[in-house]
């Protein structure tokens, strides 16, 4: 047994040769009388505050770099796509580019077959060679009738007064006839009277066979001289219907060359027609060039050859496109954000954009535009709330982002991106 003077020692004082034994295996379970050993609180009392406000803190660190800012990573690069197209209709003869090859604005992408072109515009410089030869003909027609119209003119109102005096001189002679006539008749009757009485004394032997036959001879040359004032007269009214006829011949002349003003008009209306036949003919000899050019189908823009299907040998038309260009210096980023967030936004706000080929990079921007309406107002079949049961979907509105000038960072439509905005 020990002493009360070994028991009342300290531990420190025992030699450390003689270790105390630790028990080889705990008790399964402790006394149900034996006290349970409780942790110290103090140091809950101190890590509890701690962390409290470092979650404070990270709340606000949070709603600082967020307040003001909409962010959202529905967005995406967006870019001009060129469909070519050939103008006309033909068989592709060369194929100039192949894909994902950059070419420049007016290059040489594609060549049609241009045999057929070439034979429709010889035709139409044959064509518009022919209506220059009808012009220049029309021309001088007009110009030989203007010359000729003012001269027929004064023919034909002097062979109207010419046929006019006619027509009197032959009224006069006719007049002047008429009266020999007159005359001659009676002379005639006088000779016949002297001569009936003269046969009545001859018969009696009353005048002598001189003094019958000098009245039956005075007879006989007042009958003749009767018969050749009626011939005179039958002759005056027959040359005054040849005048009257005359007449009418020289107004008809009259009237032919007083319509020459209408003739005029008419010949200028061929030359006019001749004119519109050498534009017509011009205009498809233009026409004809243009398809000769358009054998050769160029670039519009400069860009990269894109969604190439174009062969030689194929038929190729204007409904169908042989390739596609896509300009590479003009983008911009569509960005989808949630009607909640645009109500603050504004065009011109700054914008940070994410792109995941760059993500080392930050790219900056500005707010160009905000679409009229939501994306789902523009799709193939646009919902319709008054039908059927309502469920409420948050909608996107289309943001529109112009990028600032950024060296060595080409983007190209469809790649993916973060976009944030601020709204303040």
């Amino acid at each position: 047994m020990p002493t009360a003077a070994q028991a009342t020692r300290s531990p420190a004082s025992i030699p450390r040769s003689n270790p105390i034994p630790l028990p080889t295996a705990l008790p399964e379970r402790l006394p149900e009388s034996a006290p349970v050993a409780r942790p110290p609180r103090r140091h809950a009392l101190v890590l509890l505050p701690s962390l409290a406000l470092a979650a404070l803190g990270a709340a606000f660190a949070g709603y600082w770099s967020g307040h003001g800012k909409e962010t959202t990573d529905d967005a995406q690069v967006e870019g001009h796509v060129v469909s070519v197209a050939p103008r006309i209709t033909g068989n592709i003869a060369r194929v100039l580019v192949r894909d994902n090859q950059q070419v420049k604005q007016g290059d040489v992408l594609v060549e049609l077959d241009d045999h057929d072109v070439s034979t429709r515009l010889a035709s139409a410089h044959a064509d518009w060679a022919a209506a220059k030869a009808q012009l220049h003909a029309a021309r001088t027609q007009l110009a030989v009738i203007s010359k000729s119209a003012a001269s027929d003119l004064v023919v034909a109102r002097a062979g109207v007064a010419q046929a006019s005096a006619n027509q009197n001189s032959s009224r006069a002679s006719i007049d002047q006839a008429q009266a020999e006539v007159t005359a001659a008749e009676a002379r005639a009757e006088l000779a016949a009277t002297d001569f009936d009485r003269v046969t009545s004394l001859f018969r009696s032997d009353s005048v002598s066979q001189a003094q019958y036959d000098a009245a039956k001879a005075t007879r006989a040359e007042a009958d003749a001289t009767l018969a050749q004032a009626r011939a005179r007269l039958a002759n005056a009214r027959a040359a005054s219907s040849s005048s009257a006829s005359g007449a009418e011949s020289a107004r008809g002349r009259l009237l032919a060359a007083q319509a020459a003003p209408e003739q005029i008009d008419a010949q200028q209306a061929q030359v006019e027609l001749a004119a519109a036949r050498v534009a017509q003919t011009n205009a498809a000899v233009e026409q004809a060039e243009l398809n000769l050019s358009y054998t050769k189908v160029t670039a519009a823009v400069s860009g990269v050859v894109s969604r190439r299907t174009v062969e030689v040998g194929q038929t190729a038309s204007p409904d169908r496109p042989l390739l596609a260009l896509i300009p590479l210096d003009d983008t911009w980023i569509v960005a989808n954000f949630k009607e909640d967030q645009i109500a603050r936004m504004r065009p011109g706000a700054l914008a940070r954009i994410s792109v995941d080929t760059f993500a080392h990079r930050p790219l900056v921007g500005h707010v160009d535009s905000l679409a009229g309406g939501t994306g789902s107002r523009f799709s193939l079949l646009p919902p319709d709330n008054a039908s059927g049961n309502f469920t409420k979907v948050v909608q996107r509105v289309p943001v529109l982002i112009r990028l600032d000038p950024h060296a060595d960072v080409t983007l190209r439509p469809g790649l993916s991106a973060s976009v944030t905005v601020t709204t303040l």
